[in-house]
């Protein structure tokens, strides 16, 4: 999230938290897709990672950003923190260890997506090939230790950081060493939402396994190829996983409510203050009951942030955001939108993939997001492999993206940025089993030319 929400108004019930997930729903449409990228910054010369200040460091590069684009400062104390576009919608910003990020526009197309993203390729080498600046496209940072990791500048983080070992094991690894792309999705209302966020959820592990692409760390094969993925199965089990719930009958807005107010809060912002309430209920705030903030209540930015600290595989604001996957390269930026755009876009692609997942139990879930950080497409349910699911669903996105038939300059439709998944599925392999194969044999057993051949 690019910035804290500032909206004052107080919420005094329930329904008005439901009313504002329904003030997402687009009945008459368009509807759009959002697309964010996570890259880890490193100094080119020596593979060191970017601290946040010093003449070249990500405050130099952010500041050098807002030169070329002209987009609005976002500020944490004074610090730069990130740059928003107030024309546009898109944003940059920053996650914990220096991971820079562009939370792309809402667009109407996967063209217009991989023409934003290769503008903010072009705008980000031109300022940071300068500073020294390469970009690593992988899910995690493959060699530095936490200590080495650089800490952003940002209040809400250091809350954070005090508070994710005392509810997990890799809360400080998801913060710090991870990088991720997620797309954005419109629901048309309530029902609408339910069947996207049900195909997306039970999905989501099979997006994991195509997009896995971190099997280093800490200069070492660690066993995995979505180590991103592991690392989130322990992080903050109260507010990250499949969200079993959404699968049960009456599954609408009130129930993800029910589950947002459960779900314990990190902080409130008053003003520029950041006041620690890590543990506390979003109830209490709503009665003035907040132990740390005795009478004070609930407003909208209040929720809005709220809602921007829970993390499940699917997430639910005023759009559906896709979390399951690994940073990757260029390919995969415009891949994942396009994969989701054409499952849940299309009324036809959409039944075609609850009719593969529908059967499946909420254990049976479970255990296939547990399984695929290790096997990857290898993972079973319902005896069948992900791959085997893979051929069914790829087929399914592809003909929902030529129903669409929205066609770039070239007369191109939007099927062309699936190609990358169909090349993993043909080839029965991922990024990650491909890194894992490099290696072993050219890299002679070294993560180091990562930092040559897994740049953008």
């Amino acid at each position: 999230m690019a910035r804290d929400v500032t909206d004052t108004q107080p919420i005094e019930s329930r329904d008005e938290l439901v009313a504002w997930f329904e003030a997402g729903s687009k009945p008459n449409g368009p509807f759009r897709v959002g697309t964010e990228h996570e890259k880890i910054p490193f100094y080119a010369a020596d593979r060191t990672p970017v601290p946040y200040g010093g003449p070249r460091g990500i405050r130099a590069l952010l500041e050098g950003m807002q030169a070329r684009l002209g987009w609005e400062p976002i500020l944490d104390d004074e610090n730069l923190i990130g740059l928003f576009d107030e024309k546009g919608g898109g944003a940059i910003s920053l996650e914990p260890g220096g991971q820079f990020e562009l939370s792309g526009a809402p667009l109407d197309t996967i063209h217009e997506t991989a023409a934003e993203t290769r503008s903010h390729f072009a705008h980000v080498h031109a300022v940071a090939e300068p500073l020294g600046i390469s970009f690593l496209d992988l899910g995690m940072s493959p060699l530095w230790s936490l200590d080495e990791t650089p800490v952003m500048p940002k209040r809400r983080y250091s809350i954070m950081m005090r508070y994710m070992p005392k509810v997990g094991t890799r809360g400080l690894d998801m913060m710090f060493r991870t990088a991720t792309i997620q797309a954005n999705l419109d629901y048309a209302g309530e029902a609408d939402m339910v069947e996207k966020l049900r195909v997306s959820l039970a999905l989501q592990p099979l997006a994991t396994a195509l997009f896995a692409n971190s099997p280093f760390t800490g200069g070492k094969r660690n066993g995995r190829l979505s180590e991103r993925s592991e690392i989130w199965r322990h992080t903050d089990n109260a507010r990250a996983g499949m969200l079993p719930f959404a699968f049960e009958p009456g599954m609408g807005f009130e129930r993800y409510v029910d589950y947002a107010l459960d779900v314990p809060m990190y902080f409130v912002k008053r003003g520029d203050t950041y006041h620690d309430v890590t543990g506390a209920s979003f109830r209490d705030l709503m009665a003035g009951k907040l132990a740390a903030l005795p009478g004070e209540r609930a407003t909208v930015s209040d929720w809005a942030n709220h809602l921007s600290t829970i993390f499940p595989e699917v997430r639910l604001k005023r759009y559906i955001e896709m979390r399951g996957c690994d940073g990757g390269p260029m390919s995969h930026i415009n891949a994942l939108p396009a994969f989701f755009v054409g499952l849940l876009y299309d009324n036809a692609a959409r039944d075609g993939a609850w009719r593969i997942v529908k059967d499946w139990s909420a254990a049976e879930r479970e255990q296939l997001r547990a399984d695929v950080p290790r096997l990857g497409l290898g993972a079973k349910i319902g005896g069948r492999s992900l791959l085997d699911i893979a051929r069914d669903v790829l087929p399914l996105a592809s003909a929902g993206l030529a129903r669409r038939a929205r066609r770039d300059d070239r007369g191109r439709d939007e099927t062309i940025y699936l190609a990358p998944l169909n090349e993993i599925v043909a080839n029965g392999r991922n990024a990650a089993q491909n890194l894992v194969e490099l290696h072993a044999g050219p890299w002679n057993g070294s993560v180091l030319p990562a930092f040559t051949d897994c740049v953008y």
